[in-house]
């Protein structure tokens, strides 16, 4: 018998052979039936609860395989530059302004979602206009792509930022042509601020609380955690998901960005390793950075930039450098992974598996690529030999993709290159990397099947896939990317009651407006957790 019952819909089950079927039954916190409506209503006792969907689709939880949910949250906290809509620097420094005052004495400022491109002036704020807003609190300005930010002079104070401080391996202290510090920091350089600006543990948890909420009402039932600011980080989550703040099902990933390396070989010191935890907190893999972003961009590349020849990109560290630090977590028993979003980085990454694997053979390994961005076809042969899992962000190619086509050119036919993985058999997992882009599983899904920007440019349409491939990118590949599809991302008995219901049929709705399609139900372990309660969306 059934507490729950989905009935007369459009169930995208995502089983192996991407059945379509009619309804579903719940027992406790697990899928026991799919099958027919008339089937399932065998099912029905007088304390069931009956779910009626009238045709809409029901699909498998959505599973962001790569996202930053304390950043996120904590985000939100501070001055959002994204939430407020802020289109000018004056705007920005208002903001700052307003939040300098009711911020105590020498604690930080901080903004975030800060987009050059979107002001009117075209340009980052100076470290003199950020002085004149306070020069009693730090203020550090971080760009949407969180590898570039602006500070105030407390702020390159309580870094230790000089005009005699050398720029650190993989970063760049700006400097003017007098050789003082403007106050724009890039990579390396930029993760030591963003580590500095830290958060107290009530506001991690705060910031958990509402990036939770914000994620369910999108039909996220799982994320993977890319890092953030540490252990203070990881221990904020674990409690949060302990008292029941936290929704989602955390596979967190083990990086604290700038520091990334040292916190890596202190949790294999510990004795921990991929896997250890339960299906609400799960320790995920070892992660480090090899480059910089995409949409900067600061990727490392084989060829330069088309909109700046010359430049190639930034590497973090030497071919023998990663090679020992993953090395030393693979032989450990970690799934590893590293950001590598430039074909250059990429190639380095592959050997660096190559490497530990040749050392200490394991199977089923599982690797993993954060982003793959610019994935060319002799790149792609050696992730499919491997057996690696590229984790691509398709909802870029939307926001970003006008960006892509002027800094690479050509080159956008290998970005994110989901049919290509997908022909060579490649499990290609899903993501948003939020809150560099929206985190809505929607538009990624969108994204992959469209491959066009926001403006509606093309941007790669020789990669898009199908409307069912690009489901599967969003649920059962999130699962596989961290050995969990024994017990999520598909809609099939004994698995874990995770569930999302939308305001249409996906698989009939026109493909280039899936976008326009929202959630109107997320269930997570057999709970309804999110209720739509806008009758525009109940009525569409």
């Amino acid at each position: 018998m059934a507490d729950t019952v989905f009935l007369n819909g459009h169930v995208v089950t995502v089983d192996a052979q991407d059945r379509i079927a009619e309804a579903v039954a719940i027992k406790g916190n697990r899928i026991v039936a799919v099958g027919t409506t008339e089937q399932i209503k065998k099912l029905i006792e007088p304390e069931t609860n009956i779910i009626d969907l009238e045709g809409k689709s029901l699909l498998p939880g959505f599973i962001d395989a790569h996202l930053h949910i304390t950043i996120y949250g904590t985000n939100k906290l501070g001055v959002d530059c994204k939430a407020r809509g802020i289109r000018s620097i004056e705007e920005l420094l208002a903001a700052l302004r307003e939040r300098a005052e009711t911020t105590p004495e020498g604690e930080w400022v901080r903004a975030c979602g800060f987009d050059e491109n979107l002001m009117i002036e075209q340009r980052y704020p100076t470290r003199a206009e950020l002085d004149a807003v306070s020069g009693k609190h730090p203020i550090f300005v971080m760009r949407t792509c969180a590898h570039h930010s602006v500070a105030n002079s407390r702020a390159l104070e309580r870094a230790g930022y000089d005009k005699q401080t050398p720029d650190p391996q993989g970063g760049r202290i700006d400097r003017d042509g007098q050789g003082e510090l403007t106050g724009f920091l890039v990579e390396t350089a930029h993760m030591k601020m963003f580590e500095l600006a830290a958060f107290s543990e009530a506001e991690y948890k705060e910031g958990l609380r509402l990036a939770s909420e914000d994620f369910v009402a999108a039909g996220i039932t799982s994320v993977h955690d890319a890092g953030g600011y540490g252990p203070d980080n990881y221990r904020a989550m674990q409690k949060a998901v302990q008292a029941g703040d936290v929704k989602v099902r955390i596979y967190a990933i083990i990086c604290a960005l700038n520091q990334s390396e040292d916190f890596v070989r202190r949790m294999i010191d510990a004795g921990m390793v991929t896997g250890t935890g339960d299906e609400r907190f799960r320790i995920g893999p070892a992660k480090v950075f090899t480059d910089g972003a995409s949409i900067a961009p600061t990727m490392a590349m084989r060829e330069p930039f088309d909109s700046r020849p010359g430049d190639c990109g930034i590497l973090y560290y030497e071919q023998d450098e990663l090679n020992t630090i993953l090395g030393e977590a693979h032989a450990k028993g970690f799934q590893i992974t590293a950001h590598a979003q430039g074909d250059r980085a990429i190639d380095m990454l592959l050997t660096c598996f190559e490497t530990a694997l040749a050392a200490h053979p394991r199977k089923n390994h599982r690797h993993r690529i954060e982003h793959a961005g610019v994935s060319s076809p002799d790149l792609l042969a050696r992730m499919a030999r491997l057996g690696v899992v590229p984790i691509p962000n398709p909802a870029f190619i939307y926001d970003h993709g006008d960006s892509y086509v002027k800094n690479i050119g050509e080159r956008v036919g290998h970005m994110f290159p989901a049919r290509g993985q997908a022909d060579l058999g490649i499990i290609a997992a899903g993501a948003s990397d939020c809150p560099v882009t929206d985190f809505n599983p929607l538009i990624g899904i969108h994204a992959a099947v469209n491959r066009r920007s926001k403006t509606g440019q093309p941007v790669g349409t020789n990669q898009r896939v199908t409307v069912m491939e690009a489901i599967r990118m969003f649920t059962w590949n999130g699962a596989y990317a961290s050995f969990e599809e024994g017990i999520k991302g598909s809609i099939e008995p004994g698995k874990l009651a995770d569930l999302v219901v939308l305001n249409g049929n996906i698989l009939s709705h026109p493909h280039e407006r899936i976008k326009e399609l929202k959630v109107e139900q997320t269930m997570i372990d057999g709970k309804i957790v999110y209720q739509c309660q806008d009758e525009e969306v109940l009525k569409a």
